[in-house]
């Protein structure tokens, strides 16, 4: 008896060792676990990290007890205090502002985005290709981009300025301040920005809708104002719902657009008083505590799009797909919509560009007599409040920090595609286990929180002195891009995984090949499109982006931050001229992946 119970323990830890083994033989098991504890570190982790130091006092604020210690005192006082109606203008006011901009951006990007995509998918209207195509222009653009042009359009004498905006200089009219600078401008430039998303949402379903319901509806004598309402409102309401809660999500922390049109008329969003509060060593804290509300928002968004998508059972209002496409015949009206649709599409998507080469080579906007390669050839200080602010094409800091920008885009992309490709395929062959529902998720995570608290995040972490030479590097920015970024890859990739059979792999497998030879060979060449456009994803996006960087990124340190520098001090043609080379790289370097590979960024874009 006590000889059996001897084998027997000793059997079990041979047996442990030996489902180890076996479990770990499993390369997509090894991706899953590596996978987890990366993200916990980067993801969970520095969330944790991330509140805690809305608790904990900083350097410079020993006023309120010791370094390190705890204490709820700026929830107080960004919450509560009344003294020159603290709380009022550095939490309050900016939080209503933050919301009414959201609420019209989404208002303003369903309904311009849903009515182009029910107009191209679902009527006779000419010129389908060209405004599908360059509709969504203005999306792969930088939002503050169309800040940029509405700014370099419509600015003028008459609010406080000296530059003359186009505008001005080819009609004479002084457009009021509140339509220059202020709510009315960051709310409209954010709807631009975002009504191709709701466009491309809106627009997918629409485009696979069965035309046998409205067909069916139409032979009823069904009016088509109730045709919209009772079939195709239903049919794309799980699209609106998050194209709604996502775009509010994006707006209400944005950044960028706000930066450059909001605070010239006054005009504070929560992000702004993030920034500003998290400059003052004596209001880190605060600033973390406005960090944190702006995470709870997306949280609580996360939960509303679950709990309405969830409410009703199913949306599923087909059974099965018609071959035919029911197009609406706009008849003489289509000559009213299609000249509107094209002048929307032109003047958002196309003359942007060319205001921004124009601005840049003018010296008085809209005035092509003002006309010199001055900005761009001189090697003479243009700006007496930056240091060696010379012609664009002699200006050293612009080409380093434009070096150092598609340094951070490849490896931002290089990892993010890469991690994005090996979770895909993990999650993919472990569809049901609990560790690969945990990976996909919080894979996920970074897409949902806003990007100027993620940075907020990794600010707090480079603070401390364990990881102050992190402060300021590339490497930091390397790290917070590469988490930032990675949903895009992941999320393509997991569903161009879930989309291959296992047979291929099994019959692989039987044939004695290596998993990473099944990787080369076989996976990626299938839905090598898709896995592409993992890559490619991060690369715009980074290349892009100012509001995930401008916490932790000196001004010199990549090109948006060095754009943001010469827009701070008024030096508009130098502005402009980065901005158009931010842009041109973005489409060509997009341009020329889509000829090459197939992919584009246009094939799976994302958020911010």
């Amino acid at each position: 008896m006590e000889e059996a119970v001897t084998i027997g323990r000793v059997q079990k830890p041979k047996r442990f060792w030996n489902h180890l083994k076996s479990y770990f033989s499993n390369p997509s098991n090894v991706i899953l676990v590596v996978a987890a504890v990366l993200l916990t570190l980067t993801v969970i982790v520095p969330l944790i990290y991330l509140v805690l130091n809305t608790f904990q006092v900083h350097i410079g604020e020993t006023h309120l007890g010791a370094y390190g210690s705890y204490t709820f005192q700026h929830w107080v006082n960004i919450l509560t205090k009344s003294s020159n109606n603290y709380a009022v203008n550095n939490f309050w006011m900016p939080l209503l502002n933050s919301v009414l901009m959201a609420l019209v951006a989404c208002v303003f990007a369903v309904v311009i985005g849903g009515a182009n995509a029910w107009f191209v998918t679902r009527s006779d209207i000419p010129c389908k290709k060209f405004i599908s195509a360059v509709f969504v222009f203005p999306y792969m653009m930088p939002s503050w981009a169309i800040a940029m042009f509405w700014e370099n359009l419509f600015r003028n004498t008459g609010v406080g300025t000296h530059a003359i905006g186009i505008w001005q200089s080819m009609t004479g009219v002084c457009m009021p301040e509140w339509f220059v600078y202020g709510f009315f401008p960051c709310a409209i430039c954010l709807g631009i920005h975002y009504a191709p998303f709701a466009y491309i949402l809106i627009g997918g379903i629409l485009r696979n809708m069965d035309a046998n319901l409205e067909e069916a509806a139409t032979i009823l004598k069904a009016s088509r104002f109730k045709i919209l309402r009772k079939i195709t409102l239903p049919i794309v309401m799980p699209a609106l719902l998050s194209t709604v809660l996502l775009v509010f999500a994006s707006s209400v922390s944005s950044y960028t657009v706000p930066m450059f049109l909001g605070i010239k008329g006054d005009f504070w969003t929560l992000s702004l008083k993030m920034k500003s509060l998290l400059n003052v060593s004596q209001k880190v804290g605060e600033g973390y505590v406005i960090a944190v509300v702006l995470l709870l928002f997306s949280v609580a968004i996360l939960l509303i799009n679950q709990y309405m998508t969830g409410k009703r059972k199913s949306y599923t209002t087909i059974t099965g797909k018609s071959s035919q496409v029911s197009f609406v015949k706009l008849r003489w009206t289509k000559w009213i919509f299609t000249p509107l649709l094209l002048l929307y599409v032109i003047f958002f998507a196309i003359v942007p560009l060319i205001s921004f080469a124009l601005e840049s080579v003018t010296t008085t906007s809209g005035d092509l007599s003002t006309f010199t390669w001055y900005y761009w050839t001189t090697t003479d200080a243009t700006n007496p409040y930056i240091p060696g602010s010379f012609g664009i094409l002699h200006n050293a800091e612009i080409w380093k920090a434009f070096g150092n920008s598609l340094l951070l885009s490849a490896v931002v992309a290089v990892f993010a595609g890469t991690f994005g490709l090996l979770i895909g395929y993990a999650v993919s062959k472990n569809r049901r286990s609990h560790l690969a529902n945990f990976v996909s998720n919080v894979s996920f995570f970074p897409y949902l929180i806003p990007a100027m608290s993620f940075s907020a995040v990794y600010l707090a972490i480079s603070c401390s002195p364990a990881f102050s030479w992190l402060f300021e590097s590339i490497f930091l920015l390397m790290i917070v891009g590469s988490v930032k970024f990675m949903p895009f890859a992941t999320r393509s990739d997991t569903s161009a995984m879930m989309q291959v059979s296992g047979e291929i792999e099994e019959a692989a497998i039987t044939m004695g090949v290596p998993w990473w030879k099944r990787m080369t060979k076989i996976m990626f060449p299938i839905q090598k499109s898709s896995f592409l456009s993992g890559y490619l994803l991060p690369f715009i996006s980074c290349m892009r982006e100012l509001t995930l960087f401008v916490l932790i990124s000196s001004s010199g340190l990549i090109l948006t931050a060095v754009l943001q520098n010469y827009e701070t001090y008024d030096a508009t043609q130098i502005s402009n001229g980065i901005n158009l080379i931010i842009i041109l790289s973005v489409l060509i370097i997009n341009f020329l992946v889509n000829k090459i590979t197939g992919a584009s960024i246009d094939k799976g874009m994302g958020g911010n």
